[in-house]
């Protein structure tokens, strides 16, 4: 049983004639004919009374033309919702992101709400590490990390390229230094994130390089906290830029250049290569690629290879 089988019956249901049917429909009545013949033959039953000159339907054709209305009913409904897609005034966008990583999102996500406001915007929060996962299982469309994740699955684009700065409070010896080198570190105790990351291993290679002890006494959870345990002048950190920028900005910490740690800090979008985005994901990298655009712009999107 096929829909343009069913619009066939119902055509003729209505027109309560073969012929008529067959003119609504373009075709010819043989052809109408023929079409109800093989949709009687796979129901296995008959649904018109051919010996009315009305075309009368049997039980089974009453009986038929509920569903059969129902059916190309949903079909009229599939067919508008997927032009509501692509008019981007339904959909949803999916992205994993971490606490942090999330930050970054923001001016995108605030730009992308304004322009699709009947997009669904859902950013789940995940561990680093677990989010190239996520993408690659369909649990979202999107992943944002700080690194280049393994493996041939995905496709990955520069969002941001941010940098370390060394923070410190504004009363600490540092602070009005212009720059500092890495040995002039050696007796700061170092409030570092407890989470695990590339950029960790970086600073800590880097200490190593130079013979230079690297105290880190205290781990905190969350940037917000190691931020905010530096304002209390119990140490300095190294935390991305952009995490920092309005503290500087207010001078509750101060950022000391150190060229030793001038490690730059990328910020990625993940998704699954070759995969068909949706229409919301296709309208996401458009927004990004519009704020890379921009003058001034601090955001890009640019392909890694």
């Amino acid at each position: 049983m096929e829909l343009f089988q069913l619009e066939t019956f119902l055509s003729v249901a209505r027109e309560k004639s073969f012929s008529r049917a067959a003119a609504r429909l373009h075709r010819t009545q043989s052809a109408v004919s023929q079409t109800i013949a093989k949709l009687e033959d796979s129901l296995g039953e008959k649904l018109f009374d051919r010996s009315s000159r009305a075309g009368s339907l049997t039980d089974a054709g009453r009986t038929l033309v509920a569903y059969a209305d129902e059916l190309l009913n949903v079909r009229e409904e599939a067919r508008d919702a997927l032009k509501e897609l692509r008019r981007l005034h339904q959909g949803k966008l999916s992205i994993a992101a971490n606490e942090f990583t999330s930050r970054y999102l923001l001016p995108v996500l605030h730009r992308f709400h304004h322009t699709h406001p009947m997009i669904r915007i859902e950013v789940k929060r995940g561990l680093a590490r677990e989010i190239p996962s996520s993408v690659l299982n369909h649990d979202v469309e999107f992943g944002v990390v700080s690194f280049r994740p393994e493996g041939e699955h995905l496709t990955s684009l520069v969002l941001y390229r941010d940098e370390l700065a060394l923070i410190v409070y504004p009363g600490h010896p540092l602070a009005q230094a212009k720059r500092v080198g890495i040995k002039d570190l050696g007796a700061e105790s170092f409030i570092a994130h407890s989470v695990l990351s590339p950029y960790r291993e970086r600073v800590i290679q880097a200490f190593k390089k130079h013979r230079t002890l690297l105290h880190m006494n205290i781990e905190l959870p969350t940037i917000e906290d190691i931020k905010h345990f530096v304002r209390m002048e119990n140490g300095v950190a190294l935390v991305p830029l952009i995490a920092v920028e309005q503290e500087i900005r207010r001078g509750d910490v101060v950022h000391v250049p150190v060229g030793e740690l001038a490690f730059e800090r990328k910020l990625r979008v993940v998704h699954r290569k070759g995969s068909v985005l949706s229409h919301a994901g296709q309208a996401f990298l458009s927004t990004c690629r519009a704020m890379a655009e921009a003058p001034g712009a601090r955001y890009m999107l640019q392909p890694e290879h």
